[in-house]
């Protein structure tokens, strides 16, 4: 299985536009520690591959990685479609930059398609300018990753959706509410027995994530805030890191300590622009090396 991290941001991106923050001032100071929104191109087939998510900077990252660029035709691209975890505006907003496709598959949870179809009005925006195909992520389900599975059976990647939470994005708040809102994502390879679980947004450790996270051989999560007061003591929010939809990665309820008891190689993404570990001087790098985690990097491939 081969994935390519395309970037490992939350929402904003580092630096983000209208914020002086640490994270953002030392990311403008030094652009080495730049990071795109979190996104993941995951390779189905030879010269295929699926986006999951599809952020606002979905043009850079697919001139960023060669395996993502057109040719040898002047028309054919590799990307094949993309897969949705949520409809957060920082996950779905590249889609639009799809237009020129001469077809679009998105694989969405029920709700996550009403919302982007209806609400954001994709379908009514792009009909005029490409074919789009729906392919409902079932969720609980699995399915093969390529719509087409032409090749015998038992090949290619099958992907399960793993609910997650029932959080909706602000511009949905009204919409009616389902678990499948936001989802994680298991990718399972049967020709080589690997399963990667792919989690950016997690607001709750439920037994069913738990159970992908103990059966899978790498786990990229959510790692969106260090702690659980960091919104607060940063100034960005009243509210805390679970009360805007993201477990932290420290403290007692924290998901180092469940990730460290883990066998799976583990990740953090998603990473905010307030959290320490954009810094990469930080200490809490050192700390989370000792429990054997790391911390994704936009541009790493990882190949299992």
């Amino acid at each position: 299985m081969l994935l390519q991290v395309l970037g490992t941001a939350a929402g904003g991106g580092i630096p983000q536009w209208n914020c002086a923050c640490p994270g953002c001032s030392g990311a403008r100071a030094h652009p080495g520690r730049r990071r795109l929104h979190a996104s993941l191109a995951v390779r189905a087939d030879e010269g295929r591959w699926y986006l999951v998510n599809a952020t606002p900077d979905l043009g850079d990252q697919i001139e960023d990685h060669p395996v993502l660029h057109p040719g040898p035709r002047p028309r054919q691209t590799p990307v094949a479609g993309v897969v949705l975890t949520d409809a957060e505006l920082d996950h779905t907003l590249g889609i639009w930059r799809l237009r020129e496709a001469d077809r679009l598959e998105i694989l969405a949870t029920a709700p996550v398609r009403q919302a982007v179809d209806h609400r954001l009005r994709l379908g009514p925006v792009l009909t005029p300018y490409t074919t789009l195909t729906w392919r409902e992520l079932r969720c609980p389900g699995t399915q093969p990753l390529l719509g087409d599975t032409g090749g015998p059976a038992g090949s290619g990647l099958l992907v399960s959706a793993v609910p997650v939470s029932g959080k909706r994005p602000r511009y949905a708040v009204d919409a009616p509410a389902d678990d499948a809102w936001v989802v994680a994502l298991r990718l399972y390879e049967p020709a080589t027995g690997r399963t990667v679980l792919y989690a950016p947004a997690v607001a709750a450790w439920s037994d069913a994530l738990h159970q992908a996270a103990a059966e899978a051989d790498c786990v990229i999560l959510d790692g969106t805030f260090w702690d659980e007061e960091e919104p607060r003591s940063a100034g960005i929010s009243p509210r805390t890191a679970t009360g805007m939809g993201h477990l932290p990665i420290d403290g007692p309820g924290g998901t180092a300590r469940i990730l460290a008891t883990l066998p799976a190689r583990c990740l953090y993404t998603h990473l905010n622009n307030t959290n320490p570990l954009v810094d990469p001087a930080a200490p809490q790098h050192k700390r989370l090396a000792r429990l054997g985690l790391e911390v994704a990097e936009d541009g790493m491939v990882i190949e299992l």
